[in-house]
């Protein structure tokens, strides 16, 4: 077992559980802390707003009237069994793309893990330029947006594999 984890993607998991525990952690200090929707100013364009999530992204289907929880969950643990197979076929030269799917994987269980408990994700990062507000986030929205961000950049600078099959196949039919 121990050799699968360190010859694989699964080597990263650690990022998961770190994001997790800083995750949970944030949430746990901004509910001890802070009254639901209480603001508190950090610098001309960044609060910290304490509010409930319903939806999902932007609050998405926020008002739907409760089956999203269970919608949402699913589809999170859903993605988190993908991306764990992922992880496990993942060979042990690639990085980038292993770090960005634990970044993904940490962001979703941290998010599941509020919907399980409370029945909404709790959400307290709030931009803001004058009076137009960004929806309000956390760190488990930041870490899937880190992984998707790295998924890209590997999709775009990661031409290696695609080039090298090409290349051994085109000689393999001569």
């Amino acid at each position: 077992m121990l050799n699968v984890v360190s010859q694989t993607g699964l080597r990263f998991l650690w990022i998961s559980v770190v994001t997790i525990a800083l995750d949970l952690w944030s949430k746990y200090e901004v509910m001890a802390t802070m009254d639901l929707y209480e603001s508190i100013q950090l610098a001309p364009f960044f609060n910290f707003t304490y509010v409930h999530n319903y939806g999902a992204a932007f609050s998405f289907l926020h008002g739907a009237g409760g089956w999203q929880r269970w919608f949402f969950t699913a589809i999170a643990i859903a993605v988190s069994v993908v991306i764990l197979w992922w992880l496990k076929q993942t060979p042990k030269q690639q990085k980038l793309l292993p770090v960005a799917f634990s970044f993904i994987l940490g962001g979703a269980i941290g998010n599941v893990y509020d919907r399980i408990a409370h029945g909404y994700v709790i959400d307290f990062l709030d931009f803001y330029v004058n009076d137009w507000h960004w929806p309000a986030f956390n760190l488990a929205d930041s870490a899937i947006f880190v992984g998707a961000a790295l998924l890209i950049w590997d999709m775009l600078t990661n031409k290696s594999d695609s080039a090298s099959d090409t290349t051994t196949q085109s000689a393999s039919e001569k």
